[in-house]
Formats: structure tokens, C-alpha cells, sequence
């Protein structure tokens, strides 16, 4: 079927709405579900939809122990609403209805159509299926039919963008189950990667983050370990494209090779996101991670010799089955000498499937609740002293739309430095559109965030900013229900402190 011929089999006034829980991987899904209903002649319907659109589609995550009690409630308040809306259909997706199948149709009748991680092209097909048969669809593939880049998109940002460059997982950390659902490693080929790249930045795109379950392993399907070093160096070859970043990496794969890629080429942003989980050997080693301590440390060694001024980051999880205080202890003593710009720290939670659930050994919740608020206390100090560093010196910001929510009351705008963090700063006389960039002296420094309060001391249009002004223009000259706003974009920066964020599984 053409897209003229999906367009004409959907009625124009046929509105969707895409609901996303769980990582970036299933943020950049979401882009691909939403540009294959527009492919087929839906329109998006307004931000403040809640529901009430023609298509709901939940696309899940299933990494932590409330994932599916979550997702049945909110399938449970849409239930009243499809009675009174002949026509409504919903469909979930994601690593939840990969994982489940069957069972969402059972506690769930009143959905039209489960799909998993490996077909999502299929959606709009389903979804007519449904409608003509007049009973639930559920397919769920066992290993992936296309590679996503293939499927029509509907990105987000008109600056930032997205760029897969793997699929799967071929580690087996005993907490995640991501690579069950996912399946193992899937490279594309590094000329499709840049060929997206550089029609990306041909549309006005000027930063972009890659994108794989264990990113830096880029290159073990295909036989070549610097091949992630090496698609880093080419990205800084494509003129036009002023920022590479990369989410998220592997310390077992994190090799000199890709310090060095970083370090030597400038586009490449001084920002890493390194997922630690713990600092204790033995719980290192109960979740099957194959690295220990000194190992750890020792990369971030090498990153800081490198790259001084580098900004790192990392994943924390708190009350692994068995951890005593001593092992505690260990993850306390790496997070003061890495000293993080910031953490995503998480209270251990089961994942149904996954050898830790069954584990002796479980930490009670008491505990486990004390050494977060200790591990977030201590990591709230870091990050407001790596803060305080930066007070005084100027900083080159690509300016984000969405990142500040008092920004309106404040009279400021908010942009993200090289280094990823967040930075507010005074409004200036001269139009400033997200995608441009401006130069700015911090002034003031939180844990969570800069603030430039003086005179903006440069400001540069870009091709960015002209996209993101061509596609507003666009947008507000369409009929309502399409491109209406732009959510938060762009590459997302990790916070000090997030509960139940991201999968936790790198």
C-alpha cells in the first residue's frame, strides 16, 4: 500500500495520541510510531488531548516493578471514555507488550491492538485490522523485521535529533530485562548512519545524539571494535553539524580509542553519561557486570586527562539484592572520587523475569529507602560544588525550547552548554529562537543548574533556529490538530536525583 493509498483510507480528521514511558530508545520508537500514523493520514491531536483522540498509543516500559500497574491504570481511566466514542481504538506497545502479549487483551479487553518492540512498522496495519475485523490484534515478532531508520519519522525538535545506531543488548546483567525484549545487537551500517546524519543536518539540524542499548559496543556485529570510535570521527567531518553526543555507553566497551575520538574531535561534546550501578566489586559481579571498581575509575581517570572540563554523569541502583553496608560504602567512596555532574539513582525494584527478582538477599525497604537518601545527599553536594566551578567563566549555549518552566515569569531563556548542563539565562533585545546560540557569563550556580543573569555577551542565528522557524510557520499554518507545539527536546541531560527514570540497564 503507497502512503497516498494509507492517507485515503483514513478519514483526515482522524486524530492520534502517542504516550511514552521508559528510555531514550523508546522516546525515539514514539517518533517513528507518530511519523507512521501521519504517513497513514492521522493528525495529532492537541497537547492537551488526555485522551480524547481518535488513537491512544501507550508505548511501555517494563524495567521497573510498577511499569504494568501503571500502564493498567491509565488503560483503566481510557476504558469510560472508548464507551462514549465509537470508533476510539488504543494500542500498546513497547518492552511491556513485548513481554506480556496476551495477557494485556485479558486485563484489558477493551484494547484493539498490542504490538512489541520489533514491529512497530506494523501499527497502522493493525490498527485497520482491528477496525475491519472488529477484535483485537496482537502481534508481538520475535526478532526485528526492519531496522527503525526505515520507518517514516516525525521528529520532535527542528535542532535536535535522535540517531539510532544499534538495537538490542548482548550483556546479561542479572536486574534488566531489556535484552529479552529487545533481542541481541543489531549494528546498521555506519554509511546509512551518516547518510541520516547528514540529511538530518541538511534539514537544519545541528546537534545529534546516538543512540544504541549499549552504544559504544558499536561494532560487534560487525566484526570491527573501533568502529564506535570511528563513526565518532566521521561525525566530525559533516559540516554543519556542531554537536555529537552519545547515550548511553558500556564501561566494559568504553575503550582508549573512543577517549581519544572524543577528545580529538570537536564536535564531539565534553559529556558523558557512564553508568556505574555500583561501587561494590561483590554486587558488581552478582549483577554480572563486567567490570569492577578500579576498572571504572580508571576510565574516568583517562576521560579527565583527556578532556578536563569534561561534565560526567551516571546510573546509580540502591539496594541490590545482597548489598551489605561495607558494599554501600564502596558505591559512596566511587561517587565521591568520580565526583558525578550528576546521577540518575534508583531504589532496586524487581523486574519480573530477571534472575535478580528471585534472588536471596532482598534489602528491606527501609534501608534501602536510608542509603538513597544518603547516596542523593551526597551526590546534591557534588553537583552544586561541580556547579560552583563554573560561576564566572562564559559558556557557548545552543538555545532549548521547553527546558525551563519558569522561564515565562522570569523573563529568561534556557539553553544547554557543551558540557549538557542546563543553563537559564537573561532574555536579550535581539530575537533568540531554539537552535541558535548565545554566549553567556554564569553568574549563580545550583545543583541542578546555571543562571546567567547578566547582559547575553554574543548571539549567533543558525541554520537550526531558521528550521525552527520555518517549521513554527509552518505548523500555526496547518489545520489544528497538526505539529501542534513541540514538546522538551533535544538531548536529554541526566538529572542529580530521578526515581524510576530511564531503564538503569547500561
Amino acid at each position: 500500500m503507497t502512503s497516498s493509498d494509507r492517507s485515503q483510507a483514513v478519514d483526515v480528521n482522524r486524530t492520534y495520541e502517542v504516550r511514552t514511558y521508559g528510555c531514550q530508545m523508546n522516546v525515539h520508537d514514539s517518533e517513528r510510531l507518530s511519523g507512521l500514523l501521519e504517513d497513514a493520514g492521522y493528525v495529532r491531536a492537541p497537547k492537551d488531548a488526555d485522551g480524547d483522540a481518535d488513537v491512544v498509543v501507550f508505548n511501555t516500559c517494563a524495567v521497573r516493578e510498577n511499569a504494568d500497574n501503571r500502564l493498567y491504570g491509565n488503560l483503566g481511566r481510557l476504558a469510560p471514555m472508548k464507551t462514549k466514542r465509537p470508533g476510539m481504538q488504543i494500542a500498546v506497545g513497547g518492552c511491556l507488550a513485548q513481554k506480556d502479549r496476551d495477557t494485556i487483551v485479558k486485563k484489558a479487553p477493551w484494547v484493539d491492538v498490542v504490538f512489541g518492540t520489533h514491529n512497530i512498522g506494523k501499527l497502522p496495519v493493525l490498527l485497520e485490522r482491528a477496525r475491519v475485523q472488529e477484535e483485537a490484534q496482537v502481534e508481538i515478532a520475535e526478532s526485528l523485521e526492519a531496522f527503525p531508520s526505515t520507518l517514516p519519522t516525525r521528529r520532535e525538535s527542528a535542532y535536535a535529533a535522535w540517531v539510532s545506531i544499534s538495537v538490542g543488548c548482548n550483556n546479561t546483567c542479572t536486574f534488566c530485562i531489556v535484552p529479552a525484549l529487545r533481542g541481541k545487537e543489531k549494528d546498521r551500517r555506519s554509511g546509512d548512519i551518516l547518510a541520516e546524519i547528514e540529511a538530518l543536518v541538511g534539514e537544519g539540524v545541528s546537534e545529534i545524539t546516538l543512540l544504541g542499548q549499549n552504544v559504544n559496543a558499536y561494532g560487534s556485529d560487525i566484526g570491527d571494535r573501533e568502529a564506535f570510535s570511528k563513526l565518532l570521527r566521521a561525525c566530525g567531518r559533516i559540516e554543519g553539524l556542531e554537536r555529537v553526543r552519545f547515550t548511553s555507553p558500556h564501561p566494559r566497551d568504553f575503550t582508549d580509542d573512543v577517549i581519544a575520538a572524543m577528545a580529538e574531535t570537536p564536535n564531539v561534546m565534553p559529556q558523558l553519561h557512564m553508568p556505574l550501578q555500583s561501587g561494590s566489586d561483590p554486587i558488581l559481579k552478582a549483577m554480572r557486570r563486567s567490570y569492577r571498581q578500579d576498572r571504572f575509575l580508571g576510565i574516568i581517570e583517562k576521560v579527565r586527562a583527556a578532556m578536563p572540563d569534561a561534565a560526567i554523569s551516571t546510573d546509580i541502583i540502591v539496594g541490590f539484592p545482597g548489598e551489605t553496608e561495607e558494599d554501600f560504602e564502596q558505591t559512596m567512596h566511587v561517587v565521591r572520587e568520580a565526583r558525578f555532574s550528576g546521577a540518575f539513582t534508583f531504589q532496586y525494584s524487581k523486574r519480573p523475569g530477571t534472575p535478580a527478582a528471585t534472588m536471596e538477599g532482598q534489602i528491606p525497604k527501609e534501608v534501602v529507602q536510608s542509603r538513597y537518601e544518603r547516596l542523593a545527599a551526597l551526590q546534591e553536594e557534588i553537583s552544586w560544588e561541580e556547579n560552583k566551578r563554573q560561576i564566572g567563566g562564559t559558556l557557548e549555549l545552543m538555545v532549548a525550547e521547553g527546558e525551563g518552566r519558569k522561564d515565562g515569569a522570569t523573563h529568561r531563556l534556557s539553553g544547554r552548554a557543551p558540557d549538557n548542563r542546563l543553563v537559564h539565562f537573561t532574555k536579550p533585545d535581539a530575537e533568540v529562537r531554539p537552535g541558535d546560540v548565545v554566549t553567556v557569563e554564569i553568574t549563580y550556580a545550583a545543583p541542578h543548574h546555571l543562571l546567567a543573569e547578566g547582559a547575553v555577551l554574543n548571539v549567533r542565528r543558525t541554520r537550526a533556529g531558521d528550521a525552527w522557524e520555518k517549521r513554527n510557520a509552518e505548523a500555526a499554518a496547518k489545520p489544528a490538530g497538526v505539529m501542534l507545539g513541540l514538546p522538551k527536546i533535544g538531548a536529554p541531560a541526566p538529572l542529580p536525583v530521578a526515581a524510576g527514570s530511564g531503564c538503569g540497564c547500561d
